[in-house]
């Protein structure tokens, strides 16, 4: 019989990552976020009384050696290309927070979840670089890693970091599953509710309006066709990655038509053929009726949740959380190989004793060399 690990969550928001690990085996004992709304919802998601809401540096935590596996992910507007980039962000500092409770728990591995931007864009390439050392001067062996959503079976092209760290052995990305045949958005979307039903109902009431002057790119599926950042979903393939910020005009687009009644033809690609073609733009109230934007449900489902999960919150704090979080299903196959690692080792803490522990101006200081490095470069 296996053992089931344990874990302690950082950063938890609504439970995407520790509800992957759950499918995978592992019990998770002690979880936070700042957010009540996610906490609440994490409640209902990975089971109540796990998570505890409020600032990180006022968390109980267990002794050393007694979790198996440290999980989450630091905020990331400060690294995501959505945001600024900022290097003084307040919340890029999170990650040394993460490393912090790392070194007090000494677990025999840890896993951090971030934005792809910070594991291959250039301004990053100091704090990567930091966070490596940081990990390695803690005694842990680790693999900095990408991994698209729909190469493991979710819906949507979501591409996420993870850096693994491991006390017993060299921790190994997982192999993509679904790859060659990824989930298209329209399987997703039509195994909820018809739209507007009961299970499919809380929506985006942002109005869609056509571009005066859209930007075109090959694909009728990119570029600017609308106002606001909302681009239509191509139901025949993943959809793409989800944000935080919608609710208003970049929630996504369903064609509802298309949707129903599938084929080739549908109104976003004939528009597009037509603009393509050198013909004028449609007024800007002339977008048809058909097309919508996407239900909070739909956005959980394509980010692989659970169709009845009972989402707290108001309908854009509903969709903050969704675009948030991590797919379960991707974090499912990064748990899996976390557990193949702590299935061949000997499931006890016995390199915690013999690794080095940093303290918090410790790994600060691998965060201030980061940063100054980042701002030579910049100047």
């Amino acid at each position: 019989m296996h053992r089931k690990f344990t874990t302690v969550s950082l950063f938890s928001g609504a439970g995407g990552m520790d509800y992957g690990f759950k499918l995978a085996g592992f019990e998770t004992v002690l979880a936070n976020d700042i957010d009540p709304v996610a906490v609440e919802t994490y409640g209902r998601l990975v089971g109540k009384g796990i998570a505890v809401a409020g600032d990180i540096g006022d968390l109980v935590l267990p002794g050393p050696g007694e979790i198996d596996v440290v999980i989450g992910g630091p905020p990331c507007q400060g690294f995501s290309v959505a945001g600024k980039m900022d290097p003084l962000d307040q919340r890029s500092r999170h990650v040394w927070r993460f490393l912090e409770v790392v070194s007090a728990l000494r677990p025999l591995c840890f896993v951090m979840e971030n934005v792809k931007a910070l594991a291959v864009n250039t301004r990053w390439s100091a704090m990567r670089v930091g966070l490596l050392e940081a990990a390695k001067a803690m005694g842990y062996e680790t693999n900095l890693y990408v991994l698209k959503a729909s190469d493991f079976g979710v819906a949507q092209g979501r591409e996420r970091m993870f850096l693994v760290g491991s006390l017993v052995g060299v921790p190994l990305a997982p192999r993509p599953t679904t790859s060659d045949h990824p989930p298209a958005s329209r399987s997703v979307l039509k195994s909820l509710p018809a739209f507007g039903e009961p299970g499919n109902c809380r929506f985006a009431a942002a109005a869609i309006t056509l571009a005066s002057r859209p930007v075109l790119r090959r694909s009728p599926f990119a570029g600017m066709l609308f106002n606001g950042s909302g681009r239509p979903i191509n139901l025949e393939a993943p959809a793409p990655t989800l944000p935080a910020s919608m609710g208003g005009n970049k929630t996504p687009i369903v064609d509802q038509k298309w949707l129903d009644e599938g084929g080739t033809n549908h109104w976003v690609k004939d528009y597009h053929t037509r603009l393509w073609s050198g013909g004028e733009p449609l007024d800007w109230k002339s977008a048809p009726k058909h097309l919508r934007r996407l239900t909070v449900e739909e956005a959980a489902a394509l980010q692989s949740f659970p169709l009845d999960l009972e989402w707290a919150g108001s309908t854009s704090a509903v969709f903050r959380q969704v675009g948030n979080a991590v797919p379960p299903l991707l974090a499912k196959r990064v748990a899996d190989s976390v557990r193949s690692l702590l299935d061949r080792s000997s499931g006890q803490h016995i390199a915690a004793e013999a690794s080095n522990m940093l303290s918090l101006e410790d790994l600060l200081e691998y965060g201030f060399k980061a940063q100054q490095s980042l701002f030579s470069l910049e100047n």
